[in-house]
């Protein structure tokens, strides 16, 4: 069955349930706006051996870029710096559990030419090589036009299809947007939100590990460090006007949530890590997700495309769906009255009961 004949039959029910007006106005609402989002992103580092790709990255994310560049706005997380040379500044408390990541800045084509437009630089690698790594990433991005968030006051800011779009990147690490202060980033959020048609909130955060699919609603840590409530947060950014959540950090998907008629997307989990990041089991499950939302910001629907890390391939699409299906039960099991509806082929739905409600 294809997508629009799975939208046509939520749309039935949903018309059944809340009576004939309500049917119609979910009918005649259509995506304005299509957003591919994935989780973490390093195509090989050359620090402190060289670890890249023997075809240098050009076929790491080839298999994905169809879906990729079919969105009008595709999102990714940069894990590490994109700089030519230059010497880390991060000191590791435990060196056996320290990774430092440092792509070509040439990389950024790699990611230009699969399709992206924006990326989150908030996490706890983007500052691998310090500021000067993170202002490196930056201009290697812009120079190829992808957008990109993270530095306490860099916020990416445009238009499309006729709507002011902004996307603003959180983390629980030292110069980016401050996750851990809810109250201020939902001040950042409710401005952004006033001044702007669409808001997307990247948040890296949370614990890592193949223990930690569940959302826990309450505070994690991980390495000794204060990774946040990830619940807490995201509900209230979407309170404050947010329009998708998108999380990364803990290394393998979470469940999904729609909060205010708007979906949080809690982990998004790995996608490309060529090298230094574990991609066995659950880590090696590489979802891209796919949200359709209306000119207000709802959502309206979308698809989990199923990939899998297979290396020293990139991610792979998975026959079997097995990305999809785990984000499935784990939104049954987190968010029973708020997941969104899941159809055949990872394709999502707002729920027909009108469970999640409100703005």
């Amino acid at each position: 069955m294809n997508r629009s004949a799975l939208f046509a039959g939520v749309l039935f029910l949903a018309g059944n349930l809340a009576g004939p007006e309500a049917a119609a106005e979910k009918a005649a609402s259509s995506a304005a706006v299509t957003v591919a989002a994935v989780g973490d992103i390093m195509l090989g580092t050359d620090f402190p051996k060289n670890h890249l790709a023997d075809d240098d990255g050009v076929s790491l994310l080839e298999e994905a870029a169809p879906i990729l560049r079919s969105a009008d706005i595709t999102f990714g997380n940069l894990e590490g710096v994109l700089m030519d040379g230059g010497e880390p500044v991060k000191k590791c408390q435990n060196p056996n559990a320290c990774y430092l990541f440092r792509s070509p800045t040439r990389y950024a084509d790699l990611l230009a030419d699969a399709g992206f437009d924006v990326m989150s630089l908030a996490n706890n690698h983007a500052r691998d090589f310090g500021e000067e790594g993170r202002d490196s990433s930056m201009a290697a991005l812009a120079a190829r036009g992808i957008r990109h968030s993270g530095r306490d006051g860099d916020v990416a800011s445009w238009t499309v299809n006729g709507l002011t779009v902004a996307m603003i990147a959180f983390a629980p690490f030292k110069n980016s947007h401050d996750f851990l202060d809810t109250p201020l980033a939902a001040g950042l959020v409710r401005d952004l939100a006033n001044a702007h048609d669409i808001l997307i909130v990247s948040m890296h955060a949370g614990a890592e590990g193949g223990n930690v699919l569940h959302v826990p609603f309450q505070e994690e840590e991980s390495f000794g460090e204060r990774r946040g409530d990830v619940a807490l947060f995201a509900r209230t950014m979407v309170d404050h006007g947010a329009d998708l959540v998108i999380g990364h950090g803990p290394h393998v998907p979470r469940g999904l949530e729609v909060h205010g008629n708007r979906l949080i997307a809690y982990s998004l989990g790995n996608f490309a890590t060529y090298y230094g990041i574990r991609v066995t089991e659950e880590k090696g499950l590489a979802p891209l997700l796919v949200v359709e939302m209306d000119a207000e910001g709802r959502f309206t629907g979308g698809q989990v495309h199923s990939f899998r890390q297979l290396r020293p391939r990139g991610p792979v699409a998975d026959r079997a769906g097995e990305a999809a299906r785990l984000m499935e039960r784990l939104s049954a099991a987190d968010f029973p009255m708020t997941g969104p509806v899941f159809l055949e082929d990872g394709v999502i739905a707002p729920r027909p009961d009108g469970a999640a409600t409100g703005r």
